[in-house]
């Protein structure tokens, strides 16, 4: 039997300031998203020594700056195949969020379908979010899998069967409530990031994790964190602390990993 791995992956970054994420196969290479600028995207492809050129795709989850930030720039100058739903390419081309693509670099994928990439395969999933049509996605290939999952308010029944029982996730744990509450936010826009359209808190994150891991995960990453409203070692202790308190053994059988807004992951296997 074999003892490669069915794939690899990098969560580049993870944040409110900016979102990207690569993954390889042997015949594949896929981003998504670019919520930061391409060379701030390109740099971290090389700490991983990866290179943008040999990107293959990239699928875009929504409209939000902090994911589509540098696909514009990056798509113009290496010639890359973009994926998003059509009511997400609609959005993007009526704001020119990305200025001119050429038309044969646009790609439909809609949401709820499942799409090959070579040697992988990648279902999209909707989410809660205030976007036009937000989705999120799960890579599998040779009986792996990894999700993404973050910018949503909450997470219906339906986004848990797509999901569960994942080798991996990237879980949103965007902020703590209490210093949302009492930060210097509006007002509106703290009731838009607590709202179902809005983003999983802490604790949200940590409940949705618990509800879709099962007997094959073994990472949970720390996903989205907000730059004013969390801190990474709570979000951290949150996640742990939940997980442990509904006998999950975090120290040997799921692993519990941070992220960061400006440095990539290491390159996992799975």
């Amino acid at each position: 039997m074999s003892t490669e791995s069915a794939f690899k992956y990098s969560i580049l970054a993870s944040g409110s300031t900016g979102n990207s994420f690569y993954l390889e196969t042997p015949e594949k290479k896929i981003l998504v998203d670019a919520g930061l600028s391409g060379k701030k995207v390109e740099s971290l492809l090389g700490e991983i020594d990866r290179d943008i050129k040999d990107v293959d795709a990239l699928l875009i989850t929504h409209e939000h700056s902090d994911h589509i930030k540098g696909i514009g720039v990056l798509a113009r100058k290496h010639g890359i195949q973009l994926y998003a739903n059509e009511l997400t390419w609609q959005e993007l081309e009526s704001k020119n969020s990305l200025g001119k693509i050429a038309s044969e670099q646009k790609h439909i994928f809609e949401m709820g379908k499942t799409k090959t990439f070579g040697d992988i395969d990648v279902e999209s999933f909707g989410v809660s979010h205030d976007a036009i049509a937000p989705q999120f996605y799960r890579f599998m290939k040779d009986n792996k899998s990894f999700v993404l999952l973050t910018d949503t308010g909450y997470v219906s029944d339906r986004m848990r069967g797509t999901i569960e029982n994942a080798d991996g996730y990237l879980m949103e744990s965007n902020h703590d409530i209490e210093i949302l509450r009492m930060g210097g936010y509006p007002w509106k826009t703290k009731q838009r990031i607590l709202s179902d359209q809005g983003h999983l808190s802490n604790e949200d994150g940590a409940e949705a994790a618990f509800n879709v891991l099962g007997n094959k995960t073994k990472r949970i990453f720390l996903g989205h964190l907000s730059l004013n409203n969390n801190i990474q070692e709570l979000a951290h202790m949150t996640m742990d602390g939940f997980l442990a308190q509904h006998d999950v053994d975090t120290k040997r059988d799921v692993h519990i990993i941070d992220t960061s807004h400006e440095h990539a992951s290491k390159l996992y296997d799975i």
